[in-house]
């Protein structure tokens, strides 16, 4: 019954916004160019008329009021999702620019971007294995990779530093609008530090593509990155199709956590980091998110739909039990509800969520590099009997899925 309800209210909202609803600046149109979906995503409503949602939000409802009934749906609610993430949260991704070039000098790919009338260029140096066969299969590493490089180079896996500090900087709240991409788009462009990071990216990968010398493979690409900038990888993963695996280590609030679960975690008396101290912190969502500040149970989506994009592809977060201000618990269930999403494919095994304390923040432990291994066989070096059913926490947290999962996983078929 209380699904029931839940659904029809939705629907009820859907339809008077369709009609009535003040428009926002909707990203549809620079949603990104790798997208499976030619769906059309409808204009979405003000964040004054956004309906309050004290659950997880349904991914599979769809936002003409529908549950989704098959994978080629998905494809169309992955678009739908990355619309509200873009209007509400990270900013809009610019459809691919005019022109990019790249040119190789040693083992750093330099990657030159021209649109609207001007241009940048940045570097990302290329670690080459010593095993393995070219073209390699890399993992692109957001201001660099903490995921053991040295059991990736055994595995004949390139290793790519992507300059993302040079792209947009992090240094504090003063640094909005500061780097690269600002240069070429405006330093008003709606676009936070996660998403100026993610295009950034798949402009190393168009480079890539351009550029047979570098000895890459560009349709074998992970991405990693640790903390904040395992928020980013995990963007940049969601914003372009073309990374097939992508392992955000110890990202927490704004990468793995929920918003609404890291509230609730600090509501219990933790010291946890939320929506309201994020926005105060650093410029890596748009500007316009900190509207949010006093009610993310306004936002339309949470983080398990933004981890969902991913699907079907691989996705392996890896997270750290012993930093409480991560927010812990808040990972793990949201991890629990993201799973649902693979499950509703029938490929729960490419999702994978490892949680273990007692190390250093960015630290991989010994007993999680075999995990890391297994998805990097899987995705980047085509072993289908590496085994990636993973889900595992050394602690056990108290999952109330009556209180955050109303909705039921329909079978995509």
């Amino acid at each position: 019954m209380r699904f029931i309800l839940f659904t029809q209210f939705m629907i009820v909202s859907a339809v008077a916004c369709l009609a009535s609803c003040k428009a926002i600046e909707t990203p549809v149109k620079t949603y990104s160019a790798y997208s499976s979906s030619a769906c059309k995503v409808p204009d979405l409503p003000d964040i004054d008329r956004l309906p309050v949602i004290k659950e997880l939000p349904n991914p599979f409802l769809g936002l003409n009021g529908k549950i989704i009934k098959s994978k080629k749906d998905w494809a169309c609610r992955r678009s739908e999702i990355g619309a509200q993430a873009q209007a509400y949260e990270l900013g809009a991704k610019p459809t691919a620019p005019e022109t990019v070039k790249a040119e190789l000098q040693g083992e750093n790919l330099v990657v030159t971007v021209a649109d609207k009338g001007k241009s940048i260029s940045f570097t990302a140096k290329i670690t080459y294995p010593k095993a393995g066969k070219a073209p390699y299969p890399a993992v692109i590493g957001m201001g660099g990779s903490w995921i053991n490089n040295e059991e990736l180079a055994k595995q004949g896996v390139a290793v790519i530093q992507f300059p993302n500090n040079d792209i947009a900087e992090q240094l504090n709240g003063s640094s909005r609008g500061k780097g690269k991409f600002f240069e070429l788009y405006g330093a008003d462009h709606s676009a936070g530090a996660l998403m100026a990071w993610a295009w950034g990216v798949s402009r190393l990968i168009d480079g890539l593509e351009k550029t047979p010398s570098s000895q890459i493979n560009s349709n074998r690409l992970g991405i990693t990155g640790c903390s904040r900038n395992g928020k980013g990888a995990l963007v940049a993963g969601a914003f372009d199709e073309r990374i097939r695996l992508t392992i955000p280590q110890e990202s927490g609030s704004g990468g793995s956590a929920s918003w609404r679960l890291s509230d609730d975690q600090k509501a219990s008396g933790q010291n946890v980091q939320t929506l309201a101290q994020i926005v105060t912190e650093n410029v890596w969502f748009s500007d316009s998110f900190k509207r949010f500040g006093q009610s993310a149970n306004s936002l339309p989506f949470d983080h398990h739909s933004l981890m969902g994009m991913l699907a079907p592809r691989g996705l392996l977060v890896i997270e750290n039990t012993s930093m409480e201000w991560l927010g812990n618990r808040s990972a793990y269930t949201a991890s629990l509800a993201a799973r649902e999403i693979w499950r509703a494919q029938g490929i729960e095994g490419n999702f994978g969520f490892s949680q273990l304390g007692g190390h250093n923040h960015c630290q991989l432990p010994a007993a999680q590099v075999p995990e890391v291994n297994a998805f990097v066989q899987k995705f980047l070096l085509d072993d289908s009997k590496a085994n990636t059913v993973i889900f595992k926490s050394d602690q056990e947290f108290k999952f109330d899925k009556d209180a955050w999962i109303s909705w039921k996983t329909p079978n995509l078929h």
